[in-house]
């Protein structure tokens, strides 16, 4: 029956009826807020293109996290940002190296809290790329024995969940059988398993130091303009191994987190990237925009489209305003 027996506004009409039937809620618990680790103490170093984001050393990190946890936020999701660099990546995966300094004091200082590492070496190469670079290409086969020597280092820190975000062919299947050999069969991998070569990470860069030096990653991060491929990289990383998976970007990438969610039955993350944040703290602070609407919005459209969680420097931000 039409108009006027059926009425939509009727279940608009107040707050108290519009949270009633609301089909898409937003909680403290799906969110994992990303922080940059810095070698020293008492450092607190603002990064400039993304307002209230800073590298951290380990000491002002248990603080952010103790007050993440208070926040009841999902977790954290570590990145190192290591003393040198070498064209091996040796930091990524030196059982005293940044990030893994960083879980052990996280573990003995914040009980609780579930505590995600990035498994990469952009951050930790002096060229910026994601594996060892040889002929001018990063090389796939040699690349997995170093993100497999970071896991397992990640997982002896005492790591939660490993998220490999290199885009190597085969790097699920090198890190779930080196976890298993190394005794910690039940660490779940989280695989960043759509890593779009986005335009949106530029701040991201400036957080990391991890820019490329020369070229870009076009080679093993996807075109923005496949579909269908980001459902086959999937579907390889969970037959290799992966417990969780990602898509990254989020907002731009709301088709693939929708199309995700309707063919895997498992549980899905999705990134709001730095370029993304960095858009809508630029909007709100010129006035342009509400911020704390657009920023509940924004969540709310990645939680729509299918994610169960999401990787969000507004996490702090969003559960403040959803308390």
């Amino acid at each position: 029956m039409a108009f006027p027996v059926q009425r939509p506004r009727r279940l608009r009409s107040t707050e108290a009826i519009r949270k009633l039937v609301r089909e898409t809620q937003l909680a403290p618990s799906q969110f994992i807020l990303p922080l940059f680790i810095c070698p020293g103490e008492g450092i607190r170093r603002e990064i400039g293109s993304m307002p209230g984001n800073a590298q951290l050393s380990i000491d002002k990190l248990i603080n952010e996290a103790e007050e993440c946890r208070q926040l009841g936020i999902g977790g954290l999701i570590l990145f190192g940002i290591p003393e040198e660099k070498d064209e091996l990546a040796s930091g990524a995966y030196a059982s005293d190296g940044i990030v893994q300094r960083a879980v052990r004091a996280l573990k003995q200082n914040v009980k609780g809290l579930l505590i995600m590492t990035d498994v990469c070496n952009c951050e930790y190469t002096s060229h910026g790329h994601c594996g060892l670079v040889k002929n001018g290409d990063v090389d796939n086969d040699e690349t997995l024995h170093w993100l497999a020597k970071t896991a397992v280092s990640h997982a002896e820190a005492g790591a939660d969940v490993v998220a490999p975000s290199d885009m190597m062919d085969g790097r699920v299947d090198a890190i779930r059988n080196a976890l298993d050999r190394a005794g910690f069969v039940n660490t779940p991998i989280l695989s960043y398993a759509a890593k779009y070569a986005s335009v949106f990470y530029g701040p991201f860069r400036e957080a990391a130091e991890s820019a490329p030096q020369f070229g870009d990653r076009r080679s093993y991060q996807m075109d923005p303009s496949n579909a269908r491929e980001a459902l086959r990289e999937i579907t390889l990383d969970l037959e290799e191994g992966a417990d969780m998976i990602m898509i990254k970007p989020a907002m731009p990438y709301l088709d693939i987190i929708r199309e995700a969610r309707m063919q895997f039955d498992v549980p899905i993350g999705a990134y709001q990237v730095s370029g993304e944040f960095s858009m809508i703290m630029a909007a709100g602070e010129k006035g342009w925009l509400d911020l704390d609407r657009t920023v509940i919005e924004s969540l709310t459209s990645i939680r729509r489209a299918g994610a169960d969680f999401t990787l969000t420097y507004f996490a702090k931000r969003a559960a403040k305003l959803l308390a």
